[in-house]
């Protein structure tokens, strides 16, 4: 029976993950792996919420920045690449800490994943760009023709659950829900999990700050510099796309403003209901201590 552990905190965006996660990795003198798919990319820092550079002093973080938004990086580069570091880690830890808000890369790391066939390569940037052209709407219909079971059941909001989906069953011929459920989860470790919660005006007041903060770091003249990308899959996300938006002319800056808050409420929301699939989670209330961390964990 293995005695390693890894010890996962999620939350929605904003919830206090990375403070959490470095109190309790600095209590227990080990290192932290971060699965916010959002953080991977070095180009994108503001928009991101990446941990500032004396948080990432304090104690040894993993997968932060690592890739360039010009690198195609799937779920399954990174449980693969997770996996590796988990089993170097393990050698000198017997615990480690698993942090971020993108329950799709967690999961696929702590419970393992289906096995899918591969894409043709062209159909990603062909559904980017009808996405860019014509709205979610189209891929929502897409969808629905070519894998119905998949559409009823899919975050229809999100483009890039469809996107996956579609150059899944484009390029296989075949259903994306087709191939789900053969997955088969790591024996080397056990998992806990930890689900930082708040009520929900504070969480959305707590967003607004965020977004507010992230404006006068520069969030603004970073997406500008990032306009000529705006196609590429890392950057199809909240804080990005908006701003985007805005230097078409789809509206003016203060809107922009307004609709990255709205969406990134519209986000927290979702991963609240992605998180509350975690029926044995731990569930800490609002800026608990790591002393209550550690007493949920039975450390």
């Amino acid at each position: 029976m293995t005695h390693s552990k890894l010890i996962y905190i999620a939350g929605p965006t904003a919830s206090g993950k990375t403070t959490a996660a470095i109190a309790l990795a600095q209590a227990l003198n080990t290192e932290i792996i971060s699965c916010d798919a959002r953080q991977f990319y070095r180009e994108m820092k503001i928009g991101t919420a990446v941990p500032s550079p004396e948080e990432l002093q304090l104690i040894p973080h993993h997968f932060i920045q690592q890739r360039s938004i010009h690198e195609p990086y799937t779920v399954g580069d990174y449980r693969e690449e997770a996996l590796a570091m988990l089993r170097t880690l393990f050698k000198n830890h017997d615990t480690l800490i698993l942090v971020g808000g993108s329950g799709m890369f967690a999961d696929a790391l702590i419970d393992g994943m289906d096995v899918f066939p591969t894409v043709d390569p062209m159909v990603r940037p062909q559904l980017n760009a009808i996405y860019q052209q014509e709205g979610i709407e189209v891929l929502q219909d897409l969808l629905r023709q070519h894998d119905l079971a998949h559409y009823q059941r899919v975050d229809r909001q999100n483009p890039q659950r469809l996107i996956r989906a579609l150059e899944v069953s484009l390029s296989a011929g075949q259903p994306y829900s087709s191939f789900l459920g053969k997955k088969a989860a790591p024996d080397f470790f056990t998992t806990e999990k930890i689900v930082l919660e708040w009520d929900r005006p504070t969480l959305y007041a707590r967003i607004n700050e965020r977004v507010d903060q992230m404006i006068a770091q520069g969030l603004e003249e970073e997406a500008r510099g990032l306009m000529e990308h705006r196609a590429l899959n890392a950057l199809q996300t909240v804080g990005y796309r908006e701003w985007f938006a805005h230097f078409d002319g789809s509206f003016d800056r203060e809107t922009a403003i307004e609709e990255i808050k709205k969406n990134s409420r519209r986000y927290a929301k979702r991963q609240i209901t992605w998180f509350r699939r975690y029926k044995k989670a731990h569930r800490i209330e609002c800026g608990a201590s790591v002393k209550t961390l550690i007493s949920a964990l039975k450390l």
